[in-house]
This record gives structure tokens, sequence and C-alpha cells, in this order.
């Protein structure tokens, strides 16, 4: 074990106690199978770049229906198949590791979910998956990155740990800066690209993201622990992998086929149910989401296409047309918007 992993530790241990933990309502009884899966259809006919933040509860941070089994079955596949994109951390993320995985294990998941998690006095057992974690505060392994795939193999949200650094020599507040993440569904990005970098450049690729970065630090800064908040973010892909580095967005100026005649009976609405919470201890922001694929012939037989295609072709409107490129939709618009029209 290193020195910089043990000092985390005791710098840890030394205030895990310290600080309240937000209130979790206990799902009794609870049934995975007969839970549906959620539907979010947030879509309108201009597309605006805002951050478009509603209230949540810190109840709400982890969700299982009846996708679960197979969700992190793939999840699992993804962390095995591609270890450092799906997964990794920096120094200053070491001990926001240890108390996410520590909350999640020994408080939230047991608490939410009694009839999957139960306590033991070293391990969380899954009912589900017939996993068993060690506790962190018993015999759990202390290497970051084996945390962060055990939480990966438990959760289906991903995870982006972030701290916001001193403030600059002008009384400027410093700005957020991602130190550790788990992601087994990035949609047009390498995770392992965006470590150590801050907001600003994070969404760098992101048309006018100039418009809300100035106020998205002054939100993170402000996040209270407990006060969680989520948000909906969606595009359209033409297959259905939930594990995609490249494909998905447009950036700067390569050149793509226009246009292009899609297989829409392969192609999905991709969803992403974003919440920002705040870790008491070490007051890391947790920026997590979880990733929903419809298919579009679901969303068309919910009698739904013209609006999901009103929507797609919204992105050339609005204060960001240069959505229209970065989605993808210069590939795929036309024939998805003539299929779910039709």
């Amino acid at each position: 074990m290193t020195a910089e992993i043990t000092s985390k530790m005791a710098l840890y241990a030394a205030f895990s106690e310290k600080q309240p933990l937000p209130a979790i309502e206990t799902l009794e009884n609870f049934d995975f199978e007969q839970v549906e899966q959620d539907k979010y259809r947030p879509w309108k006919p201009t597309y605006n770049i805002t951050m478009a933040i509603e209230k949540d509860t810190a109840s709400n941070l982890i969700s299982i229906d009846a996708t679960y089994a197979d969700y992190i079955k793939a999840r699992a596949a993804i962390v095995r198949d591609f270890p450092t994109q799906s997964h990794g951390y920096t120094a200053a993320g070491i001990d926001s590791i240890y108390e996410i995985y520590t909350y999640l294990t020994e408080t939230y998941l047991p608490t939410r979910y009694p009839a999957i998690f139960t306590l033991t006095q070293t391990h969380l057992h899954n009912a589900i998956t017939q996993l068993s974690l060690p506790l962190f505060s018993s015999s759990a392994p202390h290497d970051p990155a084996t945390l962060l795939r055990l939480l990966a193999e438990t959760v289906v949200e991903d995870i982006f740990l972030l701290k916001q650094d001193a403030a600059a020599a002008d009384g400027s507040s410093g700005a957020h800066r991602l130190v550790a993440f788990v992601c087994c569904a990035p949609s047009g990005f390498d995770p392992a690209e965006k470590l150590g970098l801050v907001l600003r450049d994070i969404h760098a690729p992101v048309p006018a993201y100039d418009k809300i970065g100035a106020s998205m630090e002054r939100f993170f800064a402000r996040i209270e622990v407990g006060k969680n908040v989520k948000r909906t973010n969606w595009s359209v892909t033409t297959h259905g992998n939930f594990f995609d580095v490249a494909l998905n967005h447009v950036k700067g100026d390569a050149k793509v086929p226009e246009d292009q005649d899609i297989d829409c009976s392969r192609a999905y609405a991709r969803i992403e149910r974003q919440t920002l919470s705040r870790l008491p201890q070490t007051r890391a922001v947790m920026f997590s989401f979880k990733t929903y694929l419809y298919p579009l012939c679901d969303i068309k037989a919910e009698g739904l296409g013209p609006q999901l295609a009103d929507s797609i072709e919204g992105l050339k409107k609005g204060n960001a047309p240069g959505m229209w490129r970065y989605k993808g939709a210069v590939r795929w618009g036309k024939s998805v918007c003539e299929y779910l029209r039709a």
C-alpha cells in the first residue's frame, strides 16, 4: 500500500463520523422484478442549452428496477474489458472514493433496499448478483480502483467525483475538477481523458457551453448535503451499446457523411437521468447518471414519433445550433425523422 493511500485512509478515518448523513426512505418488501423501467421523454421543439435543474431527494440517488440484473452484468463486462476507460482517479480523489464506497455499502443500499442488500459485520451481500462487497470499515481492499470496480458491479449509476480548487490569488473561486470516476456508459467521450480537468475543459467540445459554464461553477459551489438535484439529457444513437467513447458525438471539424441511410430498427433514444449531490465528509460533488436506451420503435408505438422528430430538428434552433452536429444528427437526423413521422 502506498504512502499516498495510507495518508488518505488516515484522513478519511479522522473525519468520517463528524458530518450527519441525509435521511433515506426505506423501500420495504421491494420486488425489483415488478418495477418497470422509468420512461423519460424530455423532448421540446426547440433546444436551448440550460442547466434545467429540478429538486430531488437523497433517497432517489440509486435506482433499481426489472432491468437491474442484466444492466449489472453488462457493467461488469465493461469494467473488465475497458479497465482504464471505465474507472480512474487522481490522488486528490482517493478519500472521496473511500467516502462514497462506505456510504453506499454501509448506509444507503442496505437502508434503501433491505430486501436486496443485507449487512454482516464484514460484508454487504447482494441477493440479486450474489456478490458480497467487503466493508471499508472492516476488511475492504483499500485500492481505490478495486473499490470503483466493485461499485460498477453493484449500482447502475455512473459516478463522477469533483473537488473545488483553492481560490485564486485574486480571490476568485476555484474551479471544480474531476478527481475520480466510474463510468460504464460514456456517450461519445473517453472518461479517462477528462480526469484531472475542470468543468470548462471537460465540456470544451460542447457547443455554447460558455452560456452556462459560469453558472454551473457557482451552482456546484452551492450544493448542500442532502439537497440533491436532477436533470435529463437526451440524444439518439444508431446502436444499442451503453459504452461508446467515439461514435455518438461529432467533434470539432471532423468530416462525417451527412444524411446517412439509417436502420432505425436498431436505433435508440438515449436518455440520461443525471443527479448532483454533495458528500458530507470530503465535500466532493458527485455527478451521477443512469443511462436509458429506448428503441425508436417503442417511441413510435407510443405515438411520440412526431414529437421526437420535432425535437431532433429543434437541435438546429435555439441558443446552441451546433448541437445538431455535435449530437450526430447531421448523420442520422433526416433518416430518423422520416421514420418517426411515417
